[in-house]
């Protein structure tokens, strides 16, 4: 029995198509380039499924950052200049549309009792992804996770993980505070030196904010695992914010808020 139940899970696993984004293992002399394959561009539309009861603090922290990439706040720097930069790729793939690229949240549900339990392994994101879209074709699906839920393959490749199950694109959040501190960097400490006080005061408000803001960024950039990225160890693909590692951006956003960004790969100057 045992033995049928993982011939049918290796099976099941196969059809899921998942990128593994890396948060630590960056090169900074790594170059980005273009494999040929679709960006995400024009309007991106957003639907978030908030897994368990998600703190208030958490919610306005990531719903404010996403209102912040398309707004243009005055004070400089700004998340939209930061955002701007993902729109830049746009112009270096060989296919290049150009112009902006609008993300608005259309759809957002609920699960706060952990209706798939407290280990979001690929198989239980995957019926989780229409839920978030409320079956809206075009939408990208977010889901976001609170303390105590483990997301597949935090702390083991993957701060923010973004892929494919089907031709549904997604990006998949939790909270490192406790689960894995190192993808809290920098609010906690983990490799020396003082943690950066959290703009909103709250660490993992402003952590899953700049994990969102770089599974985000892979995603709009290499939404099918053909778009932008490097080889890094083994199979692990290096994107817009993980071949940049330890770099952080300061932006300022809509209503006075403030995010901690994670450094973006710039491809008109080849640099971080």
């Amino acid at each position: 029995m045992a033995s049928s139940f993982s011939l049918v899970l290796s099976l099941f696993l196969s059809l899921l198509v998942i990128l593994p984004v890396a948060h630590s293992a960056g090169h900074p002399g790594a170059s980005l380039t273009h494999h040929g394959g679709r960006l995400l561009t024009g309007n991106v539309n957003v639907g978030i499924l908030w897994y368990g009861p998600i703190p208030r603090v958490q919610k306005r922290a990531i719903l404010s950052f996403l209102r912040s990439l398309n707004a243009n706040v005055g004070a400089q720097p700004q998340v939209s200049s930061w955002w701007q930069i993902v729109e830049s790729y746009q112009t270096f793939a060989r296919r290049p549309t150009g112009g902006r690229i609008t993300v608005k949240v259309v759809n957002q549900v609920y699960d706060p009792n952990y209706s798939l339990g407290k280990v979001l392994i690929k198989d239980f994101i995957k019926p989780l992804l229409p839920k978030a879209t409320g079956g809206k074709p075009n939408t990208l699906a977010i889901i976001v996770a609170p303390k105590g839920v483990t997301v597949q393959d935090m702390c083991a490749g993957s701060c923010a993980q973004h892929g494919l199950i089907g031709n549904q694109a997604y990006v998949a959040v939790g909270d490192p505070e406790e689960e894995c501190p190192e993808c809290a960097f920098p609010f906690l400490k983990t490799h020396g030196g003082a943690p950066v006080k959290p703009p909103s005061g709250n660490v993992g408000a402003d952590a899953m904010v700049k994990l969102l803001a770089g599974g985000l960024a892979g995603a709009v950039t290499n939404p099918y695992g053909d778009g932008f990225y490097a080889t890094g160890r083994g199979d692990m693909l290096l994107e817009a914010t993980s071949v940049c590692p330890g770099g952080v951006f300061n932006a300022h956003g809509v209503k006075g808020r403030n995010f901690v960004l994670p450094a973006i790969w710039n491809p008109k100057t080849s640099s971080c």
